[in-house]
């Protein structure tokens, strides 16, 4: 099984499900391009750049067919995967990406964005300064290593993260220049959308429940499972817990 991250985060953000997964499945968590310890061109941040790399990965897998999973921007890739590459795809594991997201998406993840192209005196202030974050309302020590693979060690002890902005832009643009929707259609592989429940930032969840559910209704062989956690905690605590529970069966 191959995990995509999201936007802005690294392969450790699945620390937790891996755990409950692992004693069923091979579990491959790649950084993506720009993220995490992989190359950081200062261009070509293309969809098809970033799944081309997974095509890359899967056949020096040797592998066939794989499960593939993805959450927030890995889980469009995921989408794109299925839909224009279905001979690699066996079953696919869709968290929180749907035909669109929140319309406040981009306010939303301003904080989380904030943390970019800033450097922090030390690693347990860069800690301090994350777990004030609005969307963290629990702190799971599964966190730990997904943060810090998050950032870069500098001279004099002082830490950075790896991501920067401008990579991360272009990212975004080019996400919101594919028609979601249509891509969506195309998916005829078995799969499971599986939606964090509680609130991220600004009182809403980032994809909304009636969002979600209505990707599912239009997908040809779909079906939906709402878990606790917003869109970053989901992965750890009970939210993790539950959907290792929903893989597992979507997968036997």
């Amino acid at each position: 099984m191959i995990l995509l991250h999201g936007l802005t985060a690294n392969a450790h953000a699945f620390d937790a499900l891996i755990a409950g997964l692992q004693p069923n499945y091979r579990v491959i968590c790649p950084d993506l391009r720009g993220n995490g310890l992989s190359d950081k061109p200062a261009f070509c941040y293309t969809i098809e750049e970033h799944v081309q790399d997974i095509l890359d990965l899967v056949s020096h897998l040797k592998e066939k067919k794989v499960y593939l999973g993805g959450h927030s921007f890995g889980g469009y890739l995921a989408f794109y995967i299925a839909a224009n590459y279905p001979h690699v795809v066996n079953k696919l594991v869709i968290l929180d990406a749907a035909k669109s997201m929140n319309p406040n998406a981009a306010n939303m993840l301003a904080g989380s964005l904030s943390r970019l192209d800033v450097t922090y005196p030390g690693f347990d202030e860069y800690i301090a300064h994350i777990r004030k974050a609005p969307y963290l309302d629990f702190w799971d020590d599964a966190m730990l290593s997904y943060y810090r693979a998050d950032v870069e060690d500098l001279p004099g002890g002082k830490v950075k993260p790896r991501c920067n902005i401008m990579a991360i832009t272009e990212k975004s643009v080019n996400l919101a220049n594919v028609d979601w929707p249509g891509v969506i259609d195309a998916i005829a592989q078995p799969t499971i959308l599986i939606n964090a429940l509680d609130n991220y930032t600004l009182g809403e969840p980032l994809l909304p429940d009636q969002i979600a559910k209505e990707t599912v209704a239009t997908m040809k062989n779909a079906k939906y499972a709402g878990v606790d956690g917003n869109h970053q905690t989901m992965l750890y605590g009970n939210g993790a817990t539950q959907i290792v529970k929903h893989i597992s069966e979507h997968l036997h």
